[in-house]
């Protein structure tokens, strides 16, 4: 009787020398995930700490590229309306100077055949 009281004994010993090792490894591996975790939410944090700053910089670098371009934008405008107003001019020019070409090449034209 004592003998099976001591063989139980020393099989329940096994058995729960067998649970506590594999709640060891478990425990193990528990603060491995945790300090992977830890390490994340660490890295995680760094990155959206200065999100807010970033954003607000961007946002900035775009107002003042917006600004620039409207800047630009007009003064496109205006070299084309310098550009057109050269050309108006041109032909102004142009026209005038052709009257004048054929004013001046009737008279002379006229001068020949009278001197003919």
């Amino acid at each position: 009787m004592v003998i099976l009281v001591v063989i139980i004994n020393t099989l329940i010993s096994l058995v729960l020398l067998y649970v506590a090792w594999r709640v060891w490894q478990l425990k193990q591996q528990l603060a491995y995930i945790a300090d992977r975790l830890t390490a994340y939410e660490s890295c995680t944090n760094a990155a959206l700490n200065k999100a807010p700053e970033n954003i607000y910089l961007s946002q900035q670098n775009i107002y003042n590229l917006r600004q620039r371009n409207q800047a630009l934008q007009i003064q496109i405008q205006q070299v084309r309306q310098i550009i057109s107003l050269l050309l108006l001019g041109r032909q102004i020019w142009q026209r005038y100077f052709l009257k004048l070409e054929l004013i001046s090449g009737k008279r002379k034209s006229g001068k020949r055949k009278v001197a003919k």
